[in-house]
């Protein structure tokens, strides 16, 4: 079966974008020849892969299993000719990054800065998502490297390294009426009107944790999917959330929030690199890895 390169492009554009017209302009190629290489494709398969639904072209269930491969397929083609390029561009290169919110936003600025300053022949480009998303993305070769705050996983694919603790704490404004506390019960907690982050964050899964262990859920709520946008929230003394310490050290030294400890918090989060172990150890994931590592946290 020739199954080329250029028909699974086409099968991973032609999802995206739903038009044979948009994919042709993609790819730089006549709409025939598009539409040529699509029927060859579903002929020597013997399964129709897309079905036309009023002027748009929409995946079958035979189209939605061949995705899945042909996705990775691509990716990890456009994998191997970045990596081969590195041996022949010293100095040269593209890292493609992931990370969760509180590294992204927390502790890779800095990093990035000095690997910049270091490489500056190096692109970078970072993607920032939840950590379950980050994952995905390593596992399907979207990614070179992962910084994601999380519990500790395993996953037979992924290579994962743990750099530091990343702890929750409770957050609220000086204003608030824990703040006359040193020590608060858990009861007292449950109480308060909370601001919960996205579901998708790791953040919100140790939250839920907590309170399903408590026997409680938030009496009042926010929801909202910005650390920033929770800190600002916070400032104003009407709620309390839970927050990686790491996010809210510098409005607590300038006396803007105050945190405690949470009670009966027994859960472990740390920030990880991870990468996936079929893909080659280059050059450039090493040389940012070892930035990361000689880097105090």
């Amino acid at each position: 079966m020739n199954l080329n390169l250029i028909k699974l492009e086409i099968v991973e554009l032609l999802n995206k974008h739903k038009k044979i017209t948009t994919v042709a302009d993609k790819l730089g190629l006549k709409q025939p020849t598009v539409t040529y290489h699509l029927k060859n494709l579903e002929q020597q398969l013997g399964e129709k892969l897309f079905e036309s639904r009023m002027d748009k072209m929409i995946l079958t269930e035979s189209g939605k299993a061949f995705l899945h491969y042909a996705t990775k397929i691509n990716a990890l083609a456009a994998e191997a000719e970045r990596v081969v390029k590195e041996f022949s561009q010293a100095g040269r290169g593209t890292l493609k990054i992931g990370a969760s919110y509180v590294p992204a936003t927390y502790i890779l600025p800095k990093i990035l800065g000095l690997f910049g300053e270091q490489h500056p022949g190096i692109t970078i480009s970072l993607s920032v998502k939840p950590s379950p998303v980050i994952k995905e993305m390593l596992a399907s070769h979207e990614i070179d490297l992962g910084i994601l705050s999380t519990e500790s996983f395993y996953l037979p694919d992924l290579h994962t390294q743990a750099l530091c603790e990343d702890e929750l704490v409770l957050v609220f404004s000086p204003s608030h009426e824990f703040a006359s506390f040193s020590n608060l019960n858990p009861a007292m907690i449950a109480s308060a009107s909370f601001i919960l982050h996205d579901k998708e964050s790791s953040t919100r899964q140790l939250t839920d944790k907590w309170f399903e262990r408590e026997g409680n859920e938030p009496r009042t709520y926010i929801l909202l999917d910005s650390l920033e946008a929770i800190k600002q929230s916070l400032i104003s003394g009407k709620y309390v959330s839970f927050i990686s310490r790491l996010a809210v050290e510098d409005e607590v030294a300038r006396g803007r929030l105050l945190m405690r400890t949470i009670p009966d918090y027994n859960f472990q989060r740390h920030i990880y690199y991870s990468y996936n172990r079929d893909r080659h150890y280059s050059p450039l994931i090493g040389l940012f890895i070892d930035q990361i590592r000689t880097l105090r946290i």
